[in-house]
C-alpha cells in the first residue's frame, strides 16, 4: 500500500484542554510545502456580528530535553594515576 501524501493538508480538532479564555478553540497541524506546522484557531465575532475563525501557525512544539544530572566532581589530587602506594 502506498504511503498517503499529506503535503499541503492539515487537520483541526476541538481543543478539549482549553482552560482559559485566551486558549485556542481548535488546535491541529498542517503541512505547507513539506514543512509541518502547528495551527491554532479561535472563534471570533466581527463587528457586523458575523462569526469567523482567527488562525495562527507556529513551529511544532518540541518538549525541552530533561537535563542530565551533573557528573560528581573528582576529588582534588587524584587526577594522577601515579599514586606512590
Amino acid at each position: 500500500m502506498a504511503e498517503y501524501d499529506n503535503t499541503n493538508r492539515g487537520t483541526l480538532f476541538k481543543n478539549d484542554r482549553k482552560t482559559q479564555e485566551n486558549h485556542p478553540d481548535y488546535r491541529g497541524t498542517i503541512n505547507v510545502n513539506g514543512v509541518d506546522k502547528d495551527i491554532s484557531a479561535w472563534i471570533k465575532v466581527a463587528a457586523s456580528g458575523v462569526k469567523y475563525l482567527s488562525i495562527a501557525a507556529s513551529d511544532p512544539y518540541v518538549k525541552p530535553a530533561e537535563t542530565a544530572p551533573a557528573a560528581a566532581p573528582q576529588p582534588v589530587g587524584l587526577e594522577d594515576d601515579n599514586i606512590p602506594f
